[in-house]
């Protein structure tokens, strides 16, 4: 039987003992947009120190949650954490954004990010966002239901991208995926409905059709490009 988040909990504090600080869920669970069996569950791990003596206990709970479909969780030692906010700054700036505490001390208390260093890491992203979909694109050729997996899985980083532009332009991202686009749509000089028709495919409110997924796809790409270009022109 797949792991739930508040299974989690219980089995990481058994797995690392008394150097756990905290547990922190993060990302689109918190923020409403969580869709059964297509989004993750993001989790952020604490630790005083990594007990090397523990690593095959925490191993095991790691291996059953991956089972369950999820990412593994990101951690940390409290000083890695509080120096790496500018290795990290997308990251870390969804984390303070959206997060709840599932046990533990907060982390986020105090921990801020620099525009500059986020600016850098969203024109990285994008690009490698682009780059990546453009190969699948040509391994999925003209098959329209690897075309259609190919966006639906790309939705979530994608969405993790437009935030930080949003995020660049002092703005709070908007919780809703739909908002979200069109915002970044706007500001970058794109259009981005080819995008909010993914975000209703995937939720299910007006699915695509494999025979449309070609020029969907096509749009979306083209998209990318645009807001590449912007924010290789953008001065934080």
């Amino acid at each position: 039987m797949a792991m739930k988040v508040d299974e989690l909990v219980p089995q990481l504090r058994g797995a690392y003992g008394t150097t756990l600080k905290s547990v922190v869920l993060y990302g689109s669970a918190v923020a409403g947009e969580h869709i059964a069996k297509k989004s993750d569950y993001n989790i952020l791990v604490i630790l005083d120190a990594v007990p090397l003596d523990r690593l095959a206990a925490v191993g095991a709970v790691l291996r059953a949650w991956s089972e369950a479909g999820n990412p593994a969780p990101m951690t940390f030692t409290s000083a890695e954490w509080k120096s790496s906010s500018d290795v990290f700054p997308m990251e870390y700036a969804d984390i303070l954004e959206r997060h709840k505490v599932l046990f533990g001390e907060d982390p986020t208390t105090g921990v801020t990010v620099s525009r500059s260093d986020l600016r850098l890491q969203v024109e990285q992203q994008a690009l490698g966002k682009l780059l990546h979909m453009r190969r699948a694109a040509m391994a999925a050729g003209d098959a329209g239901g690897e075309q259609l997996k190919l966006l639906e899985v790309s939705l979530s980083a994608i969405m993790v991208v437009f935030r930080g532009v949003a995020r660049l332009h002092g703005a709070v991202p908007p919780q809703d995926y739909s908002e979200l686009s069109a915002l970044v749509g706007e500001r970058a000089g794109f259009d981005s409905a080819p995008v909010q028709r993914v975000v209703r495919h995937v939720r299910g409110t007006e699915k695509l059709k494999k025979e449309d997924a070609q020029g969907v796809l096509a749009a979306y790409l083209s998209g990318l490009e645009h807001l590449v270009a912007y924010l290789d022109r953008f001065a934080a």
